[in-house]
């Protein structure tokens, strides 16, 4: 009993670190999986397309974001609210995503802090009027060595890392 004590005393903590590890990058992978969609999508219709955050917090991505073509490059989707889908003039909703899990935050700078853009040629361009920033993704125990980030560079492509400067 006590040997089994001990073990437990030891595996939990490592077990519960495993788990919040894990939980923050397949969280930073969602997060570049639509970064390359849009990216993938705006290269495919030829037009541009926009990944908006949900909420009214700049720099604030934790309520989640919206996917839609943005015909006028003003980084608001635009619908009519008609039944009609993706009529002509009007942007498409390609996806939506909900929050982050519990304890969770996803931050900006200030050139992504409503919306990054993504031009017909791949390129990116951000709500700040610049190309590139960085998404800090954090757990929520807010340990800066454990976050994850997720640059994306003037060409558009998101690559990630471990550790950030500061979590929220």
């Amino acid at each position: 009993m006590v040997i089994a004590g001990i073990l437990l005393t030891i595996g939990v903590p490592s077990y519960q670190q495993f788990i919040q590890k894990n939980h923050t990058v397949t969280q930073t992978n969602n997060l570049v999986a639509v970064l390359n969609l849009a990216r993938s999508e705006a290269i495919k219709r030829g037009v541009r397309v926009t990944v908006r955050r949900k909420g009214t917090t700049d720099e604030v991505w934790d309520n989640g974001w919206d996917l839609f073509t943005d015909l006028d490059a003003d980084g608001t989707f635009d619908d009519d609210a008609d039944t009609n889908l993706c009529e002509v003039g009007e942007d498409c909703l390609l996806r939506t995503y909900g929050s982050l899990p519990t304890n969770f935050t996803l931050r900006t700078g200030a050139t992504y802090a409503k919306w990054v853009s993504y031009l017909p040629s791949g390129l990116s361009k951000g709500s700040g009027g610049l190309s590139n920033d960085t998404f800090r993704l954090c757990a929520g125990d807010a340990n800066t060595a454990k976050s994850r980030a997720v640059a994306v560079n003037l060409s558009g492509r998101p690559r990630t890392s471990t550790g950030t400067a500061l979590c929220p």
